[in-house]
């Protein structure tokens, strides 16, 4: 049985959720971030600023440049997350095979049910908005990269379905930058090979491709040809967690940094106590963001969960850079569960052993 997979996107969620409880902005370029200073950031924005060149994580006082008479509106995060888990209820009315990506995307597999994807996806759109007054746009098609691709084929409040027979034929014209992973480096890369669409890249062996990109040369293989073999994971395991802050004015002494990173290691510690299944922690970290924005990170594994071993990799992570601090982020990475069994199955011969002999555990 052919698979059945839609890429749902929200429109300019943040955004529209903005115009939507603010009807006077309704129609005017309108931006969500942050406001105030110079380092105030765009989270998203909606199509009529992005005429105007506007972006998302572009700087606010930059945006404004742009477009001038631009609305830019502050975060409301408990709001937007209010509104995902509104569409959310939405989605498992049609299928428990969901697989969140972002508060406003997800994959659904709906290969159960007894009707075509585009019929089931127009039915979740039109649903979502009798619910939420937001658009959303879907792409369909037999798997999750041809889904995702689909789904910005027919923005804002659109759907696009890929079907098995016209696979081929979309493929040989689509340009590789709408491939994942994809970016300015591999694009200029595939450039210099001669290669601007799928079709170009087909041209190539898998050995060719390895040869030039690595391991990343065995999925630009694949995926110039629409295939995908990933499952819809409804369970997507927790990789990281970490809190970060971006300050007005730089901080220009290593004490004061530390005292910056007291406070995000508090905060820190609220969002795990949250966490329902956070797993093991196995590795500890702080980076820095410097005035030039140059960045970086500075991990370690095995440390106590304590404010001083933070300070300590502060510390390194600042002597690193020698210049002013835009920004502090501190974190932790969790052990994956393929690391977790590797870890068990090591210990398993040592207490057999021991209840073997008869002895305690």
């Amino acid at each position: 049985m052919e698979r059945k997979i839609i890429h749902l996107d929200m429109d300019c969620f943040y955004a529209a959720i903005e115009m939507r409880d603010h009807p006077e902005v309704a129609g005017k370029p309108l931006a969500v971030g942050g406001i105030g200073d110079r380092r105030g950031v765009l989270t998203t924005c909606n199509y009529a600023a992005r005429s105007f060149g506007v972006r998302s994580a572009m700087p606010t006082w930059k945006a404004l440049q742009l477009c001038p008479h631009m609305v830019v509106m502050p975060v409301r995060f408990e709001v937007y997350q209010r509104e995902s888990a509104r569409v959310r209820r939405v989605l498992e009315q049609f299928t428990s095979m969901i697989e969140p990506l972002s508060l406003d995307e997800a994959y659904l597999d709906v290969s159960s049910l007894p009707y075509p994807g585009a019929v089931v996806a127009a039915e979740i759109r039109d649903r979502i908005f009798e619910e939420t007054a937001l658009t959303a746009s879907a792409g369909i098609a037999s798997n999750k990269l041809l889904a995702k691709i689909a789904s910005d084929w027919k923005k804002p409040n659109g759907q696009y379905e890929i079907r098995s027979d016209h696979v081929e034929s979309f493929m040989k014209g689509l340009p590789v930058t709408h491939l994942w992973g994809v970016g300015e480096v591999s694009a200029e890369k595939l450039g210099a090979m001669g290669v601007r669409t799928c079709g170009d890249l087909q041209r190539f062996s898998r050995m060719d491709l390895v040869h030039v990109f690595g391991k990343f040369g065995v999925d630009l293989f694949e995926m110039c040809r629409g295939l995908d073999q990933r499952e819809v994971e409804t369970h997507r395991e927790r990789k990281s967690l970490s809190c970060e802050r971006t300050y007005s004015e730089d901080l220009v002494a290593l004490e004061e940094c530390e005292v910056r990173v007291e406070e995000i290691y508090r905060e820190l510690l609220e969002e795990l106590d949250k966490i329902k299944e956070g797993g093991v922690i196995g590795k500890l970290f702080v980076k820095l963001k410097f005035a030039d924005f140059t960045q970086t990170t500075v991990e370690r594994t095995g440390q106590e969960m304590k404010a001083e071993t933070f300070q300590g990799l502060l510390a390194e992570a600042f002597w690193r850079g020698g210049k002013p601090v835009r920004l502090i982020g501190v974190g932790v990475r969790f052990l994956s569960s393929e690391k977790m069994s590797r870890l068990v199955q090591l210990e398993l011969p040592f207490d057999w052993a021991s209840r073997s002999e008869g002895n305690e555990p």
